[in-house]
């Protein structure tokens, strides 16, 4: 054979890559998301509670702030983390009475 003859089996094995690579940039763009907001969203809590809400709202002390600051960073990277979990968990998956029917 020439090559040219496409048969039920090709046509399947494409559609399989396809959804491949389809899940795969899903996963990538789903990883890159997450990394993001752990980068930022400690950080910026960090500074942002410490500056704004510990020294300014409440006008405590430099060393106080840091600290309750640094509290509220640990426990925004244990909310990325839990929600990172939780995605990358249920990613993939199709809700009940949504899936494809053969």
């Amino acid at each position: 054979m020439d090559g040219s003859v496409r048969t039920a089996a090709d046509d399947g094995l494409q559609s399989y890559n396809r959804g491949n690579e389809s899940s795969l940039v899903s996963a990538l763009k789903t990883l890159l998301f997450f990394t993001i907001m752990m980068v930022t969203l400690p950080i910026g809590l960090y500074f942002a509670t410490k500056a704004y809400l510990f020294e300014g709202s409440m006008k405590m002390s430099s060393s106080d702030s840091y600290f309750y600051a640094a509290i509220v960073a640990v426990l925004a990277v244990h909310v990325v983390l839990a929600l990172f979990v939780y995605v990358a968990w249920n990613e993939g998956t199709t809700p009940k009475g949504k899936g494809k029917h053969d």
